[in-house]
C-alpha cells in the first residue's frame, strides 16, 4: 500500500456509497420485483440489514488491527498458509465480479443505446478507463466519486419527480400476495448484489487518514442507510409506475424515464439514467480494480501494486468476453449463483477472521 495516499473519512464514505449504489440503483428493481413482487421493498430492508451486519464486522476488524491492510491482519489472525488458502477464492471471486460489472454495462449498451456496437469494443474501453483511474490512485478516485455520486443521485431524483404523475399507489397492494418466500428470495438477490460485496471494503479502510479513523464508522453506516433508502425509493417508484409489468422490464428506471413528456419540451431523457448507469458502473469497476490490485499485491508482497493494474484489467476483459454464452446465462448466474458464491468466498472468510480475533481477545483477557 502506498502510505502517502490517504483520504478523509467523508471521502471514503462517498467511495463506499458510490460502490454499493452505482449500477445497483438501475439494475436492482427489475430482478428484485420479479422475484418478490410488491414486497420487494421489504426485501431491500432485509438485505440492507444484512449489509449493515457485514459492515459492522469490517469495522470491528479495522478497529482491532489499526493501520493494517486486509491481508496483513488476516495473516496476523489465522497465519500465513491459511491466509493463502482464504485469499485464493477471495481473489477469484473478485476477478469474476469485476468482469461481471463490465459485462453488465456492455449488455446495457447493446440492448438500450449502442445496439450496433460490438460488446468487445464497449468493454475494452471500459476496462482501459477503469485501469487508468485505478492506477491514478485512491485520492483521484475519491475526488471523482464525490462528483459522480452527487450528479447520479441528482439525475435519479429529478427523473422520479418528473415521472410522479404516472404513479399509482394502489399498485403497491397486496404487499405479500404469495407469502413470505418470494420476499426472502428477493432479499437473497439484493444481498448478493450489492450488500454482500461490502466485505471488499475491508481492503480500503487503511487508506483513511489516521486522525479521521474514529469517524469512519458513522459515515459508512450513514452511507449504507442512504443507499438502502435510495434503492427502496427506486423499487417503490418502479412498482407504482409499471405495476405487475415491472419485473419484466430490464433497467426499470431507464424505462421510467421514457415515460416523461412535459409539454413536449422535456421528453426522451432516458439518456440521463443511461449516464447514471454508465458513470456508476465505471466508478464501481475502477474501485473494484483498485481493491483487487492492492489485495493481490499485498499477497505477493510487491513494492509497487500499480504494476498489476493493466494485467488484471486485461485478464478480466478476457473473462468478460468468454464467460457467458448469452445474456440469460449471465442473469441466471448473477441472481442464483453469485449470492451463494459470495457467501463462501467473501463473507465466510470475514466471519472466520472475526471469530478468531474474538477468541484471541477472550484468551488474552484472562
Amino acid at each position: 500500500m502506498n502510505k502517502q495516499e490517504t483520504v478523509s473519512s467523508i471521502q471514503m464514505a462517498m467511495l463506499f456509497l458510490t460502490y454499493v449504489t452505482a449500477s445497483a440503483i438501475v439494475n436492482i428493481p427489475a430482478p428484485l420485483t420479479g422475484a418478490a413482487k410488491n414486497g420487494a421493498w421489504i426485501s431491500i430492508l432485509l438485505a440492507c440489514t444484512m449489509g449493515m451486519l457485514i459492515l459492522a464486522c469490517v469495522l470491528y476488524l479495522h478497529r482491532q488491527y489499526p493501520g493494517l491492510t486486509f491481508i496483513e491482519y488476516t495473516r496476523k489472525a489465522i497465519g500465513r498458509w491459511l491466509t493463502i488458502i482464504v485469499a485464493i477464492p477471495f481473489l477469484c471471486s473478485a476477478f469474476l465480479q469485476l468482469a461481471n460489472i463490465v459485462i453488465d454495462i456492455g449488455g446495457f449498451f447493446s440492448t438500450s443505446m449502442l445496439r450496433s456496437t460490438p460488446n468487445y469494443v464497449v468493454q475494452s474501453i471500459f476496462f482501459f478507463m477503469a485501469a487508468l483511474t485505478a492506477r491514478a490512485g485512491i485520492e483521484v478516485m475519491a475526488r471523482m466519486s464525490v462528483l459522480l455520486i452527487i450528479s447520479m443521485l441528482g439525475f435519479v431524483i429529478a427523473v422520479l419527480l418528473m415521472v410522479s404523475p404516472y404513479f399509482h399507489p394502489d399498485y403497491l397492494l397486496p404487499v405479500m400476495p404469495n407469502g413470505i418466500k418470494p420476499i426472502l428470495h428477493g432479499a437473497y438477490i439484493a444481498y448478493g448484489f450489492p450488500y454482500g460485496e461490502v466485505t471488499l471494503f475491508a481492503a480500503m479502510l487503511p487508506f483513511v487518514r489516521v486522525k479521521e479513523r474514529p469517524k469512519i464508522g458513522k459515515y459508512l453506516f450513514l452511507a449504507i442507510i442512504v443507499n438502502g433508502f435510495t434503492l427502496l425509493t427506486s423499487v417503490v417508484c418502479s412498482i407504482m409506475a409499471n405495476g405487475p409489468l415491472v419485473g419484466e422490464l430490464k433497467y426499470s428506471l431507464f424505462q421510467l424515464a421514457r415515460l416523461i413528456n412535459i409539454q413536449e419540451i422535456i421528453e426522451r431523457i432516458e439518456s440521463v439514467i443511461g449516464f447514471s448507469l454508465i458513470a456508476g458502473s465505471y466508478m464501481k469497476a475502477s474501485i473494484q480494480l483498485f481493491i483487487l490490485t492492492n489485495v493481490l499485491s499485498q499477497l505477493l508482497k510487491l513494492q509497487d501494486e500499480r504494476l498489476l493494474t493493466f494485467p488484471i484489467a486485461f485478464v478480466c476483459l478476457l473473462l468478460s468476453l468468454t464467460m457467458f454464452k448469452d445474456e440469460m446465462e449471465f442473469v441466471e448466474t448473477v441472481s442464483v449463483i453469485w449470492p451463494l458464491l459470495l457467501n463462501v468466498t467473501y463473507v465466510l472468510p470475514l466471519l472466520l477472521i472475526v471469530a478468531v480475533t474474538l477468541i484471541k481477545r477472550m484468551i488474552s483477557a484472562r
